[in-house]
């Protein structure tokens, strides 16, 4: 095959890339269905981020066979099997109330559906490029992600208003809403993510893109690695120094994220939990440049570097959170949140493949991004226990003091306190792994020489 005449379909499949991700976003708009989610359904604080917690982890998961299958089949069909699990998933979920069922069609299905589209639209849109320009279109497509958010919360918000069910007494049961609002989002996102899928594909082997920086005299940012299969990777450090990191750094965004309408209701106030679902949106405004930001300057002063700036401003954030009851502040440190965390959603892509080779990049990244799902699943569900352990002792303090039972059931409140200040611990211990991260010497050199190599 002649490569002089390929034509370089690098931002058609960067956009493509980018649509499919502002379909899977929908799992950074949970917050909004978790606040909608009916006491009549009586599940409790654990049991509501439990769908979305599984759908983490099941999302992290697929990545593993899903990039396997990307870099071996191609992105195109792997993307649209994405659309159908995304799809079908959430149309099973619409039709129950059952915290198991939930879990088996959001979380199981809709989750590996996501980690499907995911692993196909990153890698693919990379391959298109050059090493000077990794950060940049990792940060462009996964900013799709990240935005989707944007729409999605005011739609989910206003589609369980319009669809709940007033009775007689003019109570309100929002059940019906949250339903149809996942019946009609999960055909949407089949039609669109089935779609978009057939726009991606990937150059043939040997083919190089052009405009690549010419060399000087200069130390580059970047150090290009040899390709490594996952395998090798596994046997490296580094694979778990960086495992470790983004466990830390995006269990704690995620954390929020599953949270995050609630804890407006709760430390800003009833009137202000009603506009939770624009809190949402913009964590995700800040989400979206958080994730193209780091890319652009992770491109220029290098992945630890970014990293480290990104880690200490999330940890103090978490630090301050358990003292903002303000609506103007939670709207400023929602998108410092948002942002923060997005960066990792662009940082660890470039870094596994500055450190591993594009080659295997699809797996490679997968076995990385479990990482993801096992920080949102333990710090999610850990936030969702401290709230209701916190709930419990207040209600019975309530008691204590003489209140009645039924009465102390309905006032009682928790906080999610104690969750911000570990997330926070975490985060700066991730700041302190960086120290001990190096990029790995390449196959054909001494281990010594990597020391010396240009860190990434």
């Amino acid at each position: 095959m002649n490569l002089d005449n390929v034509k370089n379909l690098g931002w058609r499949v960067t956009m493509a890339g980018v649509g499919i991700n502002l379909a899977l976003g929908v799992i950074y708009a949970w917050s909004v269905v978790k606040k909608a989610i009916p006491a009549s359904w009586e599940w409790s604080d654990f049991q509501k981020n439990l769908p979305y917690s599984i759908a983490c982890l099941v999302f992290a998961l697929t990545m593993i066979p899903a990039g396997r299958a990307q870099d071996r089949l191609g992105p195109r069909w792997v993307a649209l099997a994405g659309g159908v699990a995304v799809g079908v998933g959430m149309i099973l979920a619409s039709l129950t109330s059952n915290v198991t069922m939930f879990v088996l069609g959001f979380g199981v299905l809709t989750g590996a559906g996501i980690g499907m589209g995911y692993a196909a639209a990153t890698p693919a849109a990379v391959k298109w490029f050059g090493p000077h320009r990794t950060g940049l279109i990792a940060g462009l497509v996964v900013a799709g992600f990240g935005l989707a958010s944007v729409y999605i919360a005011p739609l989910v918000k206003y589609m369980v208003g319009a669809f709940s069910v007033t009775d007689a007494s003019g109570a309100v049961d929002t059940g019906p809403g949250v339903q149809m609002v996942l019946m009609i989002l999960g055909v949407a996102f089949l039609v669109v993510v089935g779609g978009l899928s057939q726009l991606l594909a990937v150059p043939p082997a040997g083919w190089k893109p052009e405009g690549a920086p010419v060399a000087t005299g200069k130390k580059p940012v970047v150090y290009e690695s040899t390709d490594r299969t996952w395998q090798q990777m596994l046997g490296t450090p580094q694979f778990y120094l960086l495992w470790l990191m983004y466990a830390f750094a995006a269990g704690a965004g995620l954390m929020i994220i599953a949270n995050l309408a609630p804890i407006i209701k709760l430390q800003a106030g009833a009137e202000a939990g009603n506009y939770g679902f624009l809190f949402v949106a913009l964590l995700a405004i800040g989400n979206a440049g958080g994730r193209v930001c780091a890319g652009v300057v992770s491109d220029k002063i290098g992945r630890r570097a970014t990293m480290l700036v990104f880690f200490l401003f999330q940890a103090g954030l978490m630090f301050v959170l358990p003292m903002v009851n303000s609506i103007a502040v939670f709207a400023i440190i929602s998108m410092l949140l948002g942002a923060n965390y997005g960066a990792n959603l662009t940082l660890f892509p470039s870094v596994t493949k500055d450190y591993f080779g594009l080659k295997n990049f699809g797996v490679n990244y997968g076995w990385v991004f479990t990482a993801w799902g096992v920080g949102g699943l333990v710090l999610a569900q850990l936030s969702g226990l401290i709230y209701d352990s916190t709930r419990a002792a207040h209600k019975a303090s309530l008691i204590a003091d003489g209140m009645a039972e039924t009465a102390a059931t309905a006032q009682a409140v928790g906080n999610y306190n104690m969750a911000y200040t570990l997330a926070g611990v975490f985060l700066v211990v991730a700041a302190l792994l960086l120290s001990l991260l190096r990029h790995p010497a390449k196959a054909s050199e001494p281990a010594g020489l990597a020391a010396a190599a240009p860190s990434a």
